[in-house]
């Protein structure tokens, strides 16, 4: 038996996220969650204009951007840039006022998000 995970991501829906911290929504295409250790990869939609405020998080995570740009408080970053934040960096990110913006998100264990 083949236990090899395998998703087309192009026929999975947008599944709107509303985020009360920034007023707006944001999309998700949830790929994977592994209950043992916490891990989890998402394809996350940020719409022109969404920033996701000052925060931090008890977990590791990237981000690969795979359209648009994503405008962080380290920078700007097109596709094919992979940001890492360790856990307990305080950061903010989304997208520019210009463009949606379309990234890989992937935690090292379970994900929350503290607003400062």
């Amino acid at each position: 038996m083949d236990a090899t995970l395998k998703i087309d991501t192009n026929a999975m829906e947008w599944e709107e996220e509303y985020n009360e911290a920034a007023g707006k929504p944001l999309f998700k295409k949830d790929l994977i969650a592994d209950p043992g250790t916490g891990t989890s990869v998402t394809i996350t939609k940020y719409p022109a204009g969404f920033i996701n405020p000052t925060h931090t998080h008890h977990c590791a995570h990237g981000m690969y951007v795979l359209k648009g740009t994503l405008h962080t408080s380290e920078g700007d970053y097109g596709p094919g840039s992979f940001l890492w934040f360790p856990e307990g960096a305080v950061m903010w990110h989304g997208a520019t006022e210009q463009e949606d913006v379309q990234i890989v998100f992937i935690t090292n264990k379970k994900f929350d998000i503290i607003y400062q």
